[in-house]
């Protein structure tokens, strides 16, 4: 899922990252306060024993205690807290100790307290301190030691871990959510760079602009260029069309008049076929120039509705199949359609023919707001068609009448452009007993 999804490859990598971090920071600060804890019991050990070595003295070689360190715990067996003096002729301990002794050692430093750890009586894990104090200058030195019971600080040291632990994992947390926020603000711009695609995918026109962090900058341009090339092929591309359907004119008027020659000398059925091929030829070249306009139509252009309603009708109504209909209008003079103006005549100039020609008496046109939608609706009283037929209807070069001339590529064409421009072609059964087309886009 991670390889599809930008955002989640990066709020993944930000969490993991920072779950590390937090981990070898757990790692340092239990270290740290280990360390700051067991210097506090250094310090501690060496405040309980200056009493001792204030008052400690050798009797024939072997060390005595004028008192002892106040901390009752010395006085306990296995109490945690021990003590030893020693030389080689003796030693004096701690009743802590009970019969056990501290690890012995051969040396001590006597400038400094070594700090050690050692197995010691009862099975306990120790931290020893140890040092060799010469009392008087000609006296051999006595090696005073100090042990304290490490598993003593293993219930503040795991209380803190697990308090650090609990404090990591809330601040994992709101890191985390910074870097989803953070991911978030850095994507935006891409998210806008989706929305101008997407714009400039619909508008050859349309470009990214300038208006980006200086990172995107490179890709921003690629695309304009992109677009660049693409709008001048499509330049290109129609013109060449038109071009190539304009060129077939002229071979096209020379058949018609071969075929009206070939009419007069009575060949009436090769002229009708003549004919035929040229009216088809016709139709596909006409087709062909409106798919060519297709391909540029832009985005974010409107057209008020009414006017062109009214002058296209106009048109039809000098036609000999416009003539004997009459046009019911239904519309706002505000509404709009989401063309350009020869767009939306390009669309709506087949669906009023279509329904020209198919129409007994009436045919309705329609600009309505649906909810979130706008809709263009075009209908006739003629004899309608079934589902088969509405469906083979909008198919490219698909007829309404076999009878009629033309190869009926009026609805095809509105269907493309209305999908062009973001919208929907669909045709239904019209309330007044014939064919319905519905033109719908999202406002």
């Amino acid at each position: 899922m991670t390889r599809r999804s930008l955002r989640l490859r990066l709020i993944t990598g930000a969490g993991v990252a920072i779950a590390l971090a937090l981990i070898v920071a757990w790692f340092a600060m239990t270290w740290l306060f280990n360390g700051h804890v067991e210097r506090r019991v250094e310090d501690e050990l060496l405040v309980q024993v200056r009493p001792l070595l204030a008052d400690l003295q050798l009797a024939h070689g072997v060390p005595v205690a004028g008192s002892e360190p106040a901390d009752p715990r010395f006085a306990v067996p296995a109490g945690g807290l021990y003590w030893q003096a020693s030389t080689a002729a003796g030693a004096i301990r701690s009743i802590s100790l009970w019969d056990s002794h501290l690890p012995t050692t051969v040396s001590a430093p006597a400038d400094r307290w070594r700090i050690r750890r050692a197995e010691g009586p009862f099975g306990q894990q120790l931290l020893l301190m140890e040092r060799a104090i010469r009392l008087q200058p000609q006296e051999s030195p006595v090696i005073v030691q100090l042990g304290y019971d490490l598993a003593k600080l293993a219930p503040a040291q795991r209380e803190f871990g697990r308090e650090m632990a609990l404090f990591l994992a809330l601040l994992w947390t709101v890191l985390a959510l910074a870097a989803w926020a953070q991911v978030g603000l850095g994507l935006r711009p891409l998210r806008r760079v989706g929305q101008e695609v997407e714009r400039l995918r619909r508008d050859a026109g349309a470009r990214l602009g300038g208006a980006y962090p200086r990172e995107l900058a490179p890709l921003t341009e690629s695309i304009d260029a992109l677009a660049d090339a693409r709008e001048a092929d499509l330049v290109r591309a129609r013109r060449r069309a038109a071009d190539l359907a304009h060129g077939l004119k002229t071979p096209l008027a020379a058949l018609a008049a071969q075929s009206a020659r070939v009419r007069e000398s009575g060949a009436t059925a090769v002229a009708d076929g003549l004919d035929s091929s040229i009216a088809a030829m016709r139709a596909a070249i006409g087709g062909e120039l409106a798919r060519t306009r297709i391909s540029l139509v832009p985005e974010g252009r409107s057209t008020v509705a009414l006017p062109l309603i009214e002058r296209l009708v106009a048109v039809i109504e000098q036609t000999e199949a416009g003539e004997r209909v009459a046009f019911s209008l239904a519309c706002d003079e505000s509404a709009t359609l989401p063309l350009a103006g020869d767009d939306a005549a390009e669309l709506l100039g087949p669906l009023l023919e279509n329904a020209a020609r198919h129409a007994r008496r009436l045919v309705r046109v329609a600009v309505e707001t649906t909810g979130e939608r706008r809709m263009l609706v075009v209908g006739d009283d003629g004899p309608g068609l079934d589902d088969a037929q509405r469906e083979e209807a909008i198919l490219r070069g698909a007829r309404l009448d076999s009878g009629d001339e033309g190869h009926g590529l009026g609805l095809a064409i509105a269907r493309e452009l209305a999908e062009a421009s973001g919208g929907d072609l669909a045709l239904a059964r019209s309330p007044l007993g014939g064919l319905e087309v519905r033109v719908g886009w999202a406002l």
